[in-house]
């Protein structure tokens, strides 16, 4: 894909929205306005900004508890997407879902999920479906390190492999398995070293940046397009903030967290884009203010949203 300057705008309002989206949500749910429990995505934008450039409506995603970021860079609504927080009628889940349940077929979205490491199985059946129907798109699975030690990802790429399916498995690198270090759960330094007990590419790239994370996101695309089958990209990349919130994260060496705070994908990104001529420092303030202006309009649409009747309850179960 060429990453142009029109393109890397675009990057850059993507991530400012989910930035915007995830901070906004975090003071909402410390002052005890959202039910349920919730998990940021700050910090790692530019994983899904990078890889659903890449991708169109027929393409499809699983995502993870730490989904926001997912659905935004997919194309969701964000007035939705507030109000399932919220829990309001209004939201993608009607306001019985929550934080990790949204999803959105029309525009690829399979679903967010509250296990760990369960969307890998099924984005294999995501895949499979599409090479099946005869459509010409890929599945996307994120996941995190720490998923990446479930057996559902082994049994993932290996089906993948075998069937040689349109998939590309996104590892979101953030250095812990909830409050473990990676270090201390896996013995390999990569998980895209991975890659090679199934036969399939394993890559590892910035994922502090969004045009590294597009260019190996667009590679792997075309291969399994071609029918090369899946690739496994490692994005390595620093959640801002605990597990969830309200998590203090003491397990965090505070010379790692100045260390990745330092390389924040956003400013990092801004001044890169001021360096290249892309924007100016008032066209970054102004795509901050709209991001924050989406999502200030979200609140509101979502404050105004009715709860669910009581009979809702009964409504939309599987039996």
């Amino acid at each position: 894909m060429n990453v142009d300057s029109a393109k890397k705008k675009e990057f850059y309002l993507t991530m400012a929205k989910i930035r915007a989206f995830e901070e906004t949500a975090k003071k909402l749910f410390e002052a005890n306005k959202l039910p349920g429990f919730l998990h940021l995505y700050s910090g790692e934008e530019a994983v899904a900004t990078g890889v659903c450039a890449c991708l169109s409506d027929a393409d499809l995603i699983t995502s993870t508890h730490r989904g926001h970021g997912h659905c935004i860079a997919k194309g969701a609504d964000i007035n939705k997407m507030m109000a399932e927080l919220f829990g309001r009628s209004t939201g993608y889940c009607k306001g019985k879902g929550g934080s990790m349940h949204i999803a959105d077929i029309k525009k690829g979205i399979v679903g967010a999920n509250g296990i760990v490491g369960a969307g890998m199985p099924i984005a294999v059946g995501a895949a499979f479906s599409l090479r099946y129907r005869g459509i010409d798109g890929v599945t996307v699975s994120f996941f995190g390190d720490g998923a990446s030690n479930r057996g559902t990802f082994h049994e993932s790429l290996n089906m993948a492999s075998i069937w040689n399916l349109p998939l590309i498995f996104v590892c979101e690198n953030n250095n812990f398995g909830m409050s473990t270090p990676q270090k201390e759960h896996q013995k390999i330094k990569r998980v895209s070293q991975r890659g090679a007990a199934y036969d399939i590419p394993g890559v590892t790239v910035d994922g502090n940046d969004p045009v590294a994370v597009c260019e190996a996101a667009s590679e792997a695309v075309a291969r399994a397009k071609k029918g090369e089958g899946p690739t496994l990209v490692e994005c390595l990349t620093w959640r801002h903030h605990g597990h969830f919130v309200g998590d203090p994260a003491p397990y965090k060496d505070p010379k790692d967290q100045e260390h990745w705070l330092a390389n924040d994908p956003i400013p990092k990104f801004a001044k890169r884009l001021i360096e290249e001529g892309v924007c100016s420092k008032e066209e970054i303030s102004a795509m901050d203010a709209q991001a924050q202006g989406i999502v200030d309009a979200a609140v509101e649409f979502a404050q105004a949203s009715p709860e669910p009747e009581p009979e809702e309850l009964f409504t939309d179960l599987y039996l």
